[in-house]
């Protein structure tokens, strides 16, 4: 059984130290994992999270925030360097929790969306592979993994497809990177949800499962028993992760357009979405499983 979690950014933003309790507050919501979505680097540490997970049964992932001073395609290398320093930042923060990956749209910032030559274009492409092969490097030695996430076209211009994050990652060439596939970006990009993750196979190092419009899964209209089937396809066995977003975030939200309410409080979202994922994982690994 895949490991199943939520996000901070159902509850808060920006995650601190004092927010620490929502470890044990996602565990007794019924969460395998609490995924730390960190935009403010001065206010968290790995010591008040371990304090506050002790004697609780949680893993944890660790989610960034890449905005336009953490951007690692820029053209001037001191913005592609902001951008390191924050992408260490979160792996020693990984290392440092036991989280097995660092996660999001590293290769550039998000928002970034703009009508570039294919010369252009393969420029920016160029700096986030050599930005991304020294941070992969820098966390190989910590034992993290990262994990490249395609967002949609309204979000970037850059990645935007598992076939685009794949040929990304070969450029990188290192083992220690692979793909984060979330299910809200993937129903916008790709032909077929199912063919992406298969496309993916042991690269997949982290999938985000999220409704069509960001709301709670199973609500909405993802395929969802294709999504499992595929997962159990290629022997998927990392974390499954729910990420949405409360309007009450407002610089989140402003982000990624949550105009209007969640159609759930974020306690209500994780309950009824982890227990929903968990029911589709089991189903999706049951011998006479179907789709």
């Amino acid at each position: 059984m895949n490991p199943t979690g939520v996000c901070t950014w159902l509850w808060v933003s920006p995650f601190t130290d004092e927010d620490a309790h929502l470890a044990a507050h996602a565990k007794e919501l019924g969460a395998d994992v609490l995924e730390l979505c960190i935009e403010d680097t001065s206010h968290v540490t790995a010591e008040a999270v371990l304090a506050a997970a002790e004697g609780i049964d949680i893993a944890f992932s660790v989610c960034g925030a890449f905005g336009p001073e953490r951007d690692l395609s820029h053209e001037d290398p001191r913005i592609r360097r902001l951008g390191m320093d924050y992408l260490e930042f979160l792996i020693d923060l990984a290392a440092g929790i036991g989280a097995p990956n660092v996660v999001g749209p590293m290769y550039s910032a998000v928002g970034k969306a703009r009508m570039l030559s294919a010369d252009e274009r393969e420029e920016q492409r160029g700096w986030a592979v050599e930005s991304l092969r020294e941070a992969a490097d820098y966390a190989g030695a910590k034992g993290v993994h990262l994990a490249v996430e395609p967002l949609n076209r309204f979000e970037t211009d850059l990645v935007n497809t598992a076939e685009q994050a794949l040929e990304l990652c070969d450029r990188i060439d290192r083992d220690n990177v692979g793909l984060l596939l979330d299910t809200f970006h993937m129903n916008i990009e790709e032909k077929s949800v199912p063919d992406a993750i298969r496309l993916a196979g042991d690269k997949l190092l982290h999938v985000h499962a999220c409704e069509n419009d960001r709301g709670t899964p199973g609500t909405g209209h993802v395929a969802w028993p294709e999504v499992f089937r595929a997962l159990h396809d290629v022997g998927y066995e990392g974390q499954l992760v729910m990420e949405s977003f409360t309007p009450a975030v407002q610089e989140i939200a402003k982000a990624v357009s949550m105009w209007r309410p969640l159609d759930a409080t974020g306690d209500e979202f994780a309950r009824k979405g982890l227990d929903f994922v968990r029911a589709g994982v089991q189903a999706a690994a049951a011998p006479a499983a179907t789709v």
